[in-house]
């Protein structure tokens, strides 16, 4: 039996601007990351680095960045205005 972990997820900043990020990993150990200042996937060990090779030329990098300064933020927006009403 294996396990794989993944969390992902976003702040709005009291100045307006978006922090976000992502982190995997596999069996209770880190394996990878995503660094959104930069754009890129930053790998825990060589296994992460496999992942962080083959994620980047995939494309999944841009993906990830759309995601967490575009989609994510509008699901936060929208879960607290639920709190709201």
């Amino acid at each position: 039996l294996h396990t794989v972990q993944w969390l992902s997820g976003c702040e709005l900043l009291s100045d307006g601007s978006i922090r976000g990020s992502r982190r995997e990993g596999y069996d209770g150990w880190d394996l990878i990351s995503f660094d959104l200042g930069f754009g890129r996937f930053v790998a825990a060990d060589s296994v992460g680095e496999i992942s962080r090779r083959r994620w980047e030329q995939e494309g999944l990098a841009e993906d990830l960045t759309n995601y967490l300064k575009h989609e994510c933020p509008e699901w936060l927006r929208k879960y607290v205005g639920y709190g709201q009403k």
